[in-house]
């Protein structure tokens, strides 16, 4: 009351003589709604679940420390310690539970609408302090021999807990300097501070050296053994690969590779063509007479004229065919001729042997006109 008292409105007929407080002023309590069952002896509080339920209305799990608005009133004394009942209604259900105090077991029993999660143990079997019984009580206070063995069982139960006692109490006497503690824990972390600074920086210079953008872990003692037994070095040293390079510039075709299949082709013809006319020159005797038609060059007709046998035999033997020519014929060709053409020459390299005036053509004495043959080589 008196904290809502406080910086409040004072109404002109407050008297505090006679009030004494706004509260009384107003004719209300302090808990306002919470105390509307007061004269009932009942007090709304904040109840908290002391462990797990499950609720007979709805069948589910409350969970301890499940808060709910509970009806708290008194219904009983244990001895002078008051036992106080509480009632709740169920947050899922309309179902209500019923609790209350027992300060004989220092416990929560529920009286109806809840059923409890059974995770007791039993601290005998813990080994923890039980608390005296009433009855056990009574007895120490009147049996002096029923003492006396209490008094040794007592004993011996201590001198089975002293070594854990005396480690308790070294433990604890070690948090005794608090200003000794506070110093050693900020000095720790401030090494381990330093520490984690010096191998962040490490990180960060070897990510910009190789250009990595992924984080790194941290290294291990394991990571750091593999590390000192692995050794990066070339297979070649420097001059053995210089003359390895050297080796293949020389092996290297001075012709680079043309691209495509055709070209490849009409190399590889071309290059039968020119070993064959090679094998040919080579085969052919320096002293034979070069005819045309070694040269591949034969005669051709500007007009059909019959041929005689004779004529066909000779022709055949000089491997040139010879036409018989007129005066008529050669005057006619000589019309016919273009005026960009040229007579066939020998060439100067010719040898003597080879200027046969058989092979020889006459200027007007032959009406043909001579073509040279490659019908025998590969090339297209």
């Amino acid at each position: 009351g008196e904290r809502k008292g406080v910086n409040k409105y004072y109404p002109p007929d407050f008297n505090p003589e006679k009030h004494g407080s706004l509260n009384r002023y107003h004719n209300s309590h302090p808990l306002r709604e919470r105390a509307r069952k007061l004269s009932q002896g009942i007090l709304i509080i904040r109840f908290e679940m002391p462990y797990n339920i499950w609720c007979d209305g709805c069948k589910n799990h409350i969970g301890m420390g499940v808060r709910y608005n509970a009806e708290k009133k008194k219904v009983g004394n244990y001895y002078t310690t008051p036992i106080y009942r509480f009632r709740m209604k169920c947050h899922l259900c309309v179902n209500y539970i019923e609790m209350q105090t027992d300060p004989a077991n220092c416990d929560y029993v529920i009286v109806s609408g809840a059923q409890r999660k059974e995770e007791r143990w039993d601290m005998e079997d813990n080994e923890q302090v039980l608390t005296t019984e009433h009855e056990k009580k009574q007895k120490l206070e009147m049996d002096a021999m029923f003492r006396l063995e209490h008094g040794e069982a007592d004993r011996s139960t201590l001198k089975k807990a002293l070594p854990t006692l005396s480690h308790i109490q070294e433990a604890q006497s070690a948090w005794k300097d608090d200003f000794a503690l506070n110093s050693m824990l900020r000095k720790r972390f401030r090494e381990k501070k330093k520490a984690m600074q010096e191998e962040e920086e490490r990180d960060e210079a070897l990510q910009a050296k190789a250009s990595l953008a992924i984080p790194l872990v941290p290294e291990t003692e394991d990571d750091r053994r593999l590390a000192a037994l692995l050794k990066f070095h070339t297979l070649d040293s420097y001059e053995d690969k210089q003359k390895l390079k050297r080796t293949e510039i020389i092996s290297r075709s001075w012709f680079p590779p043309t691209p495509g299949a055709s070209a490849s082709s009409s190399s590889s013809k071309a290059s039968s063509v020119l070993k064959k006319l090679a094998q040919n020159r080579r085969a052919t005797p320096t002293s034979s007479p070069v005819t045309m038609g070694h040269l591949g060059i034969v005669r051709r007709r500007s007009r059909e004229v019959p041929e005689s046998p004779q004529h066909l035999a000779e022709t055949f033997k000089s491997g040139e065919p010879q036409m018989p020519a007129s005066p008529r014929d050669c005057s006619l060709e000589t019309a016919e001729t273009p005026k960009n053409s040229r007579p066939l020459r020998q060439e100067k390299n010719t040898s003597p042997e080879a200027a046969n005036p058989q092979d020889t053509p006459q200027p007007c004495s032959l009406s043909s006109s001579l073509v040279a043959d490659y019908s025998g080589s590969e090339s297209e």
